[in-house]
């Protein structure tokens, strides 16, 4: 029986020269690449653009794209949006909640052990 795996439909990249982390959403329609901050310029992008083309990341047909205007190529759009990088409300709560539970349990633990050496130092 053979299987096909499901390609993924984004990927993330983090740029350390730049400090600026990168979402690629591969869609049926367009690529939208999502940054966490402004700091590609027009020629930069057309790289990323062909090393993500050449790398399969993204179709094929984009590898050779030239901008249209100012920030815009076709079937690709670019969006500096910060919020696709910030976890989720429900998982930080529950990291939380963990931690809290942890150290609390050390804690207690310590306590329990300076107790207990006090104790049998005293005797």
């Amino acid at each position: 029986m053979k299987t096909h795996a499901l390609e993924p439909r984004s990927f993330e990249f983090y740029f350390s020269s730049l400090d600026t982390l990168v979402l690629v959403e591969n869609l049926a329609e367009e690529i939208v690449i999502r940054a966490s901050r402004n700091t590609f310029s027009e020629e930069r992008k057309a790289c990323f653009l062909r090393e993500l083309a050449a790398e399969g990341f993204i179709p094929d047909d984009y590898q050779w794209l030239a901008p249209v205007g100012p920030e815009t190529f076709q079937g690709v759009r670019w969006l500096v949006d910060i919020s696709c990088f910030k976890p989720d409300k429900a998982l930080v709560a529950g990291t939380r909640r963990f931690m809290v539970r942890l150290l609390s349990s050390a804690t207690l633990l310590w306590l329990l052990l300076m107790c207990l050496l006090f104790l049998r130092h005293a005797r």
